[in-house]
């Protein structure tokens, strides 16, 4: 019997698979799914289904089709696809959707990202806690399997084209100058999306040459981790760009929602810095709009949003707060420091292939190397995320604020800490594990490992 409290997360489902669920669990939180969407009376009358290449997920994303049929709703069925051709999915045809992805997690493990009509996001607060006691009524015993009508079946739609269709929409690469561009999709679903917006299979010719790297669909992952954020994952792309002459190197996580880029030199550039980068460009467009950043992201940011004349907003780290602010404010465009990009023309959600069309766009559009035209939005030094291992973590972090009783201090989410020099760190305790995340930035390198070093030497002794 599967317990499904320890597989729904706080905004997806996430597990091992068949240890902690299998079909017979999507079954069943397909049919919660689908008691919810009625419950609530959203209208809906199909859900939406996609999946990535793990080998779990094709019968995993059919046991939760069959479990939506047998509560009478129909299911379209897009099959392969990326996060955000999901998201596309549910946004233009105004669907309820589930994308079947453990995004950068090990091969053993899957999971699902829901999402109502619109892409609009369904998180613990939103709904997940109903579709999961939905389902775990029917695991029990105590409801019924719901048994698909007899002839019930899934339409299927292939959407691929339609979602590069939108993209080429918003973002215009017919004419910047010629690129090499080098991409790493980790075995991942970049390998399946990037041809088809940008290379060969695209709609169009674009002045992009492709040189792809890991692009055979693997859910094994048998090159790297398909997870950017690690740099070691990083190392193969930053190669291949020096070795071949390219102008960037671009490096997509498992479900490709998120993007990390990297210059003609092999280095990488910081997501503060493409927030920064396609704020500008959006602000461009939409004079004197708002733009949401979350509050471990550089001081950089909200510096370029104002001089481009927009107005920063600042949010807690996590897509559900990040999409909250986004609807809260309308706003055009939010970041994040863990390189989720989210676009008001996009319905407000993640998609790491817009961005990097962004950046394609800016670099094709203007002379300068990358490794230049990146560095007007990179003014500061940060430590990246540092994590250690802490019991008591509210007492640690009281510990910390009362070593710096001349910083400014926030709450806003754990504890930030702001010097009069510019410095700031920032203190959040993880919510599943005994960890406080550490992130550090300052004027300088040598003012931020002097903080750094300081703040760690409180937190671990």
């Amino acid at each position: 019997m599967s317990d499904l409290s320890q597989i729904v997360k706080a905004y997806d489902i996430r597990g091992v698979v068949p240890d902690q669920w299998d079909e017979r669990a999507a079954a069943a939180l397909g049919a919660g799914f689908a008691q919810f969407l009625k419950f609530s009376k959203t209208g809906a009358t199909s859900v939406v289904i996609a999946h990535d290449m793990r080998a779990s997920s094709p019968d995993l994303a059919a046991a939760f089709g069959r479990g939506v049929l047998g509560e009478g709703l129909g299911v379209i069925e897009a099959g392969l696809g990326s996060t955000d051709m999901l998201y596309f999915a549910a946004g233009s045809l105004d669907l309820p959707g589930a994308m079947f992805t453990a995004s950068h997690n090990p091969a053993q493990y899957n999971g699902i990202k829901l999402c109502l009509a619109g892409a609009k996001p369904v998180g613990q607060q939103t709904g997940l806690v109903e579709i999961r006691d939905n389902a775990q009524r029917i695991l029990d015993g105590a409801a019924p399997q719901p048994a698909p009508a007899p002839g019930a079946a899934p339409e299927r739609r292939d959407l691929l084209t339609d979602y590069a269709r939108h993209l080429r929409t918003l973002v215009d690469l017919r004419g910047i100058r010629p690129l090499k561009v080098v991409v790493d999709a980790g075995n991942g679903m970049g390998g399946y999306t990037v041809p088809a917006v940008l290379g060969d299979a695209a709609l169009d010719a674009l002045p992009l040459t492709i040189v792809p790297l890991y692009f055979e669909l693997d859910g094994s992952f048998p090159n790297h981790e398909a997870n950017p954020l690690e740099p070691k994952n990083l190392v193969d792309l930053q190669h291949a760009v020096v070795q071949h002459g390219a102008d960037l190197g671009l490096a997509f996580d498992g479900d490709a929602d998120r993007c990390f880029v990297i210059d003609e030199r092999g280095e990488p550039v910081s997501p503060s810095a493409i927030t920064a980068l396609v704020a500008a460009r959006e602000l461009a467009k939409h004079p004197g709009d708002t733009i949401i950043y979350n509050l471990i992201t550089s001081t950089a940011v909200p510096e370029i949003i104002k001089e481009n004349g927009g107005t920063p907003v600042r949010a807690r780290v996590g897509h559900s707060f990040i999409k909250s602010e986004m609807a809260r404010t309308n706003a055009v465009f939010g970041g994040e420091h863990s390189a989720h990009y989210y676009f008001r023309e996009f319905w407000f959600a993640d998609t790491g292939m817009l961005a990097a069309m962004h950046v394609l766009a800016a670099l094709g559009g203007q002379p300068e190397p990358l490794s230049r035209l990146g560095s007007a939005f990179e003014r500061y030094v940060a430590s990246g995320e540092i994590n250690s291992t802490v019991q008591d973590q509210g007492a640690k972090q009281q510990e910390v604020r009362a070593a710096y009783p001349d910083a400014e201090v926030d709450e806003l989410d754990g504890l930030t800490l702001t010097f009069p020099d510019g410095a700031w760190l920032n203190l959040r305790a993880s919510n599943t594990e005994p960890l406080l995340r550490l992130n550090v930035e300052a004027p300088t390198a040598t003012r931020m490992a002097e903080l750094r070093d300081e703040a760690l030497g409180l937190i671990r002794r």
